[in-house]
């Protein structure tokens, strides 16, 4: 064989890898995006849980580090934490070593036991512990609605080993990880991931972009206000956001701090202007109306902030 009929002949056969390689990311319906070095985001669709996703409609971290991977958030299931690990592998070959949950939405937890499986160490706060124990039958019930019995085949509650209650900090390869539970968000144990060398933040669903964030019965928006701050006043240059691409300390402000407070201000004229519950479609969200999801959650974040201010 000559040698430019080798030269063609291993052409082929890396357009080749490259083309299985894409397909294996592209079928996972998520998409791997690079922040700084050894720093990822694993972004999921922005639309519900599906049999497509698995569950897997939200973001997640990776860093990757001498000694192994840690792994931010671990899937809504066990094929969905599948999904996961192989769009890490199209990455790199180190294990995933481990795993930290930011709170106590299903993918952010339920998909523990693949890793678990793996040799992974879980961490979580106390609180986001609780509150998944607290809403584990619920959250398979809706996950076996929404992506199916087979979709949830193999899925079991598995918890975290290691918790903490405001802060738990390690070093690993080189990379040294904050991680800071500052109060309810939305969900009771939302916490927060630093980086100081590589001055990136992973927030969980303390920060939600392009899509409207929800205030349900297990947030606090008084109190998720006041994690935000927390979380703001590091100062990250970049941030991996709990849903949506990663973003900037602005954008984040603009789609998630921005839209928490100017509701919390109309809800609170509203109610100064003695306004009723029955009334509270009146509340003007509409400069938040770019955000997906904006008719089918602003109206109930509005009613569940005015039951909060209420009682505040």
């Amino acid at each position: 064989m000559t040698r430019s009929i080798k030269l063609f002949v291993n052409s082929l056969l890396l357009v080749s890898a490259l083309i299985l390689n894409n397909s294996v990311i592209a079928a996972s319906d998520l998409t791997l995006k690079k922040i700084t070095d050894n720093v990822y985001a694993i972004v999921g669709e922005l639309s519900n849980r599906s049999p497509v996703n698995l569950g897997n409609n939200s973001t997640f971290g990776v860093v990757v580090t001498d000694k192994g991977v840690v792994l931010i958030d671990a899937g809504a299931t066990y094929k969905g934490a599948e999904k996961i690990h192989n769009v890490i592998k199209g990455i790199t070959d180190k294990p995933i070593v481990t795993v930290i949950n930011t709170g106590g939405q299903d993918h952010r937890w339920l998909g523990n036991g693949y890793f678990k499986k793996l040799g992974a160490k879980i961490i979580a706060s106390n609180d986001a512990v609780e509150d998944q124990k607290a809403r584990t039958q619920d959250q398979f019930f809706r996950l076996g609605t929404l992506v199916g019995d087979e979709g949830i085949k193999g899925t079991e509650a598995v918890y975290a080993d290691t918790t903490f209650d405001t802060e738990y900090n390690f070093e690993l390869g080189g990379v040294n990880f904050e991680i800071t539970h500052a109060g309810q968000a939305h969900t009771p144990g939302d916490s927060f991931i630093w980086l100081p060398q590589q001055k990136v933040m992973f927030t969980g669903d303390i920060v939600y972009i392009e899509r409207m964030l929800g205030i349900m019965d297990h947030s606090n928006s008084k109190s998720w206000v006041a994690v935000y701050e927390a979380m703001a006043a590091h100062n990250p240059e970049h941030i991996i956001p709990g849903h949506g691409n990663p973003t900037t300390l602005e954008t984040a402000d603009k789609d998630t701090y921005g839209y928490l407070t100017s509701l919390r201000d109309s809800v609170a004229e509203f109610i100064d202007d003695d306004g009723d519950i029955s009334e509270i479609s009146k509340v003007d969200q509409s400069a938040y109306k770019y955000l997906l999801n904006y008719d089918s959650l602003s109206g109930r974040n509005a009613q569940k902030v005015y039951t909060e201010m209420e009682f505040e």
